[in-house]
């Protein structure tokens, strides 16, 4: 298949989302609202102290809006997607047609991404420095490098649904697996609590752990708690953990299609 076939599925998805973006305009407002119960429940716990686990009261507020409108980008349902499409025996097309069906499914997600991108993330993050006293950094390569991590997130978050969709294979009902998944991603990344509130132990344990990668740390050099001479520290983290990833997948996708063949004749 063409490099410029595997293009085409980006621009078709982005076309294909645009055509349901009235439910995105709801979108802003939930994650916005989202933002508002965080940021009063926050001020709340710092009440006098100015600051808590290394974040100040502005650190924190800026870290909430980034993180929920990041996650606004990189989130995506290819798990559901991949799920479905084996239940219903679809994906065994998908085994002759002259292309590979995880980058076509990471090519689609990334359309996806795009549109929330342009038409949730960027008019979601206007409205959050509106309302709250968000405050973006002024240096021009923090911007360079959260924009590479958050496409890496993207990357990330997605090898995970992809790992999770294809457990369908193997397993007749993954619905349960899928949601436990959400949950932790959401948990273990940082969006929900700072990684630094976490207990040492395990705090210990996520470093161990690809979700960091995912929200925490693009967020905290965003908000300028990585100093810059641990900025490369930090991209290495998310490269590993892309090139990490991509082993599971390929075995997953191996047994999976040899399933298929056995099962299929």
């Amino acid at each position: 298949m063409r490099n410029s076939a595997y293009l085409d599925l980006i621009r078709m998805r982005f076309l294909m989302m645009l055509a349901y973006r009235v439910n995105y305009y709801s979108g802003i407002l939930i994650y916005t609202l989202n933002i508002g119960v965080y940021y009063f429940t926050w001020q709340a716990i710092y009440g006098s102290q100015e600051t808590l686990a290394g974040f100040t009261v502005e650190q924190m507020t800026t870290y909430i809006a980034v993180s929920w409108m990041a996650r606004a980008f990189y989130f995506n349902n290819l798990d559901q997607e991949i799920s479905r499409e084996i239940r219903d025996g679809s994906v065994a097309i998908q085994f002759i047609r002259p292309y590979n069906y995880i980058l076509v499914k990471m090519m689609q997600g990334f359309g996806e991404g795009i549109f929330r991108l342009l038409l949730f993330m960027g008019p979601g993050m206007i409205l959050a420095c509106i309302l709250f006293p968000v405050q973006l950094p002024t240096d021009p390569k923090l911007w360079l490098v959260f924009a590479w991590m958050l496409f890496m997130s993207f990357l990330i978050n997605s090898q995970i649904n992809i790992i999770t969709g294809l457990t369908a294979f193997f397993i007749e009902n993954n619905q349960g697996m899928m949601r436990l998944k959400r949950v932790i991603v959401d948990l273990f990344s940082g969006v929900i609590v700072p990684i630094s509130f976490f207990p040492g132990w395990l705090i210990t344990l996520n470093e161990w752990l690809p979700f960091q990668a995912i929200t925490y740390l693009p967020s905290s050099v965003f908000t300028g708690r990585i100093p810059d001479g641990e900025l490369l520290g930090v991209l290495a983290i998310q490269l590993i953990w892309f090139a990490v990833l991509i082993v599971p997948i390929m075995l997953l996708w191996r047994a999976a299609r040899q399933r298929l063949f056995v099962q299929g004749g």
